[in-house]
């Protein structure tokens, strides 16, 4: 079997490349699931599991953990590879801290995860929406960790400095992809405003991790220097998974990337020194996070 699938694998009849079998997920369904989308529903609250098509919904649902995502569900940026809706957001909720909170400890999560959209038409970028989510979730859940999946801030550092002050237990920001297409994928990010994001953060003291998308069209050379450059800013984890393209609007998948190959990332990035390496087609920034605690 090939390692990779293209699009000139499908017929004419059919374009855009066929997913694997490797793809394959189950329909979300169960006691668990549907408890979650209660909790959630029930306080208005945004996942980034939702907002953002995520194929390990029902799995992490069924296993009672999802992502919450603060600061509201319209991001200010236009991501080609993100479903999560791009417009002018409404103002921030500052009621939305204590309700997060209260789900955490509804569902008795012991490892929570936080995600936000970019609100570059803030000042502070949201980072006190940031503070004060994570201040909450401390005095209702005293003994819960957490991973903050955060933005560049823009390059503020003086807003990113809050999230370090707070110190939670890991803090994310995915370079999403290799330097070369940043401009095509990310749009109005920059790869080396993220590295510096992340060695601002290790710099703090914070555990760091961050994630790369494949089937983008990157060259196994490039995905191997993007290591190479987290490794230099002295990131600890690293996610890696496959790109899959959410609406025809978006960036279609250039190639669908075997197992063997993602586990032979895994390996090449323990072997270049990060402290754990979760990489496999459905992998995303918070797939199994509860590991990454070390």
């Amino acid at each position: 079997m090939s390692d990779i699938l293209t699009p000139t694998d499908t017929t004419t009849a059919n374009p855009r490349p066929r997913k694997p079998e490797w793809l394959r997920v189950k329909l979300p369904t169960g006691e668990e699931y549907a408890k979650v989308r209660n909790i959630v529903d029930t306080h208005k609250l945004h996942t980034i599991c939702q907002s953002g098509n995520c194929p390990n919904m029902g799995e992490c649902w069924g296993a009672g953990t999802a992502t919450f995502m603060i600061l509201g569900n319209i991001c200010t940026r236009s991501c080609k590879f993100c479903a999560v809706a791009t417009g002018r957001p409404l103002p921030a909720d500052w009621d939305e801290p204590a309700r997060v909170a209260n789900s955490v400890k509804l569902m008795n999560i012991k490892h929570c995860v936080i995600t936000s959209v970019d609100r570059d038409d803030l000042k502070d970028g949201g980072s006190i929406i940031w503070v004060e989510t994570i201040k909450a979730i401390r005095a209702e859940s005293p003994t819960t960790t957490m991973e903050t999946l955060i933005p560049d801030f823009q390059g503020q550092w003086d807003n990113l400095q809050n999230i370090i002050d707070i110190a939670p237990e890991i803090v994310s920001h995915n370079v999403e992809t290799v330097r070369r297409l940043t401009r095509q994928v990310r749009v109005q990010a920059k790869y080396d405003r993220s590295l510096e994001v992340l060695r601002r953060l290790k710099e703090g003291g914070m555990k760091t991790k961050s994630g790369i998308m494949l089937g983008l069209g990157e060259t196994e050379e490039e995905i191997f220097e993007t290591m190479d450059d987290l490794r230099a800013v002295g990131l600890d984890i690293l996610t890696i998974g496959q790109y899959l393209q959410p609406t025809p609007k978006h960036l279609p998948v250039q190639a669908f990337i075997h197992p063997d190959k993602f586990k032979l990332y895994k390996e090449v990035g323990l072997e270049k020194g990060f402290r754990y390496v979760e990489s496999g087609a459905l992998v995303r920034s918070s797939y199994h996070a509860e590991k990454h605690l070390f």
